[in-house]
């Protein structure tokens, strides 16, 4: 084993979590398995760095050379496993307010003239998104790259910039993200899944090229400017529990 190379652990454990996936529009899915592309984002925003900035730029270029493998980690209840379900929240957005008054931008407590949906036009201004959260779920995720670039992904997570979110802002951890950052695989898996073997758990790792790969995922992102964002396809294996 390279002695540039390193393994880092995180665990991502949260009653809600959301891993966009196939999200079109105001319809907000979310994949069974963490994305890269939002690990990446989790990495970002605790070092600080602003969408489209250029630190934001090269710290992408090399994450994307970075191998992830995730790892479902069931959670268990007072007599089963938890079962893992997918839950789809009904939002509305805006509607109460008018977005091009300097007075009530920004804000979503102003109440709408006789308590209907302000419009504009007969055009209700509310913007109505169907989103998708994942429930009871669990995950352990190993990353496995150039040793400096984990350990200021490993020091900005115990102490990061902005907040860390398991998808997005209401899907909050109740664990420490940060689990380890070893120089040993089996030494970083063993603070995941203890001393069970890796084909007990459902997993999903990056194929080390096109051909090892079974599925292809939109998940690498190249760039998360806002108005450029960018992404590249990932080859995946994904692999059942063993029974």
């Amino acid at each position: 084993m390279s002695s540039d190379k390193s393994f880092l652990a995180l665990r991502l454990e949260g009653p809600l979590q959301s891993w966009g996936f196939d999200s079109q529009y105001n319809r907000r899915n979310t994949g069974l398995m963490p994305t890269k592309s939002a690990i990446a984002g989790m990495c970002c925003a605790a070092l600080g760095y602003t969408r489209g900035c250029e630190n934001e730029q090269e710290f992408l270029a090399s994450f994307g050379e970075v191998l992830m493998t995730a790892i479902a980690i069931p959670r268990y209840g007072t007599k089963k496993n938890l079962p893992v379900r997918r839950l789809q929240d009904y939002h509305t957005v805006g509607g109460g307010y008018d977005p091009n008054s300097a007075t009530e931008r920004g804000s979503i407590t102003v109440s709408a003239e006789d308590g209907k949906p302000r419009a504009k036009n007969g055009q209700s201004l509310a913007v109505l998104t169907h989103r998708q959260y994942l429930t009871d779920a669990s995950f352990g995720v190993l990353l496995e790259g150039e040793a400096s670039l984990l350990k200021s992904i490993a020091d900005a997570l115990e102490n990061p910039v902005w907040g860390v979110w398991l998808g997005r802002k209401t899907c909050i951890p109740t664990a420490p993200v940060m689990a380890c950052l070893k120089d040993d695989r089996d030494e970083a898996l063993r603070l995941l899944i203890a001393e069970k073997s890796l084909e007990a758990f459902t997993r999903q790792k990056d194929a080390e090229s096109f051909a090892d790969g079974r599925d292809s995922l939109p998940d690498t992102p190249v760039s998360f400017a806002t108005d450029q964002r960018l992404f590249s396809p990932r080859r995946v294996i994904t692999e059942q529990a063993s029974s």
